[in-house]
């Protein structure tokens, strides 16, 4: 894993880059602050998933500087790039404070995000056309993420079907070794 870089000087952002993005992939500007995130949320005290957006298959966007997620979000998605994944740890002052977001997150809790930059794209028009490219564009991230979802799933099936054949090859050589120890020393 990568260093930790302190976005806010004052250990309140820390970011550590869990996969980099290509060196020419987009990053969030003033012509493109909205932006699509896969994640999953982590109370730091306990470890509980808390929120995510791995179980539905979805992404969450918003628009960067807006106020309309905590503070440690605004920071750190300003410093991604598109394809990148980044552990954020959000200090309680710029995530929910000392009110937390009940049931969920208790007052003064520290929290961990795993982030996926998925997307950066400017901010809707007003044509009639944006609605329908937007609802396209979302169509083809949820099929990108079901085909890594269904490639996860092939990989992790073709691992156990490698570890039985491993498993059963191991008790074959084990039952055909009793066998053979067990007429040794008795012919004549």
């Amino acid at each position: 894993m990568s260093e930790e870089i302190d976005l806010t000087g004052d250990g309140g952002v820390i970011k550590t880059i869990v996969r980099h993005a290509k060196a020419d992939a987009d990053a969030p500007t003033t012509d493109n602050p909205v932006v699509d995130v896969h994640y999953e949320g982590v109370l730091a005290e306990t470890g509980e998933v808390f929120d995510t957006t791995h179980e539905d298959n979805t992404v969450f966007s918003f628009e960067i500087g807006k106020g309309s997620v905590i503070k440690s979000w605004d920071i750190a998605l300003r410093t991604m790039k598109v394809g990148e994944i980044a552990k954020i740890t959000c200090k309680p002052e710029y995530a929910y404070g000392s009110a937390g977001s009940p049931p969920d997150i208790p007052p003064e809790a520290t929290l961990i995000f795993e982030v996926e930059l998925v997307a950066c794209r400017p901010r809707k028009s007003s044509n009639l056309g944006s609605a329908s490219e937007e609802r396209a564009r979302l169509e083809e991230l949820k099929k990108q993420r079901e085909i890594a979802a269904a490639t996860k799933v092939e990989e992790k099936k073709k691992r156990e079907e490698a570890k039985a054949a491993a498993a059963a090859r191991i008790q074959a050589k084990l039952g055909s070794k009793k066998v053979q120890g067990k007429g040794k020393g008795k012919a004549k």
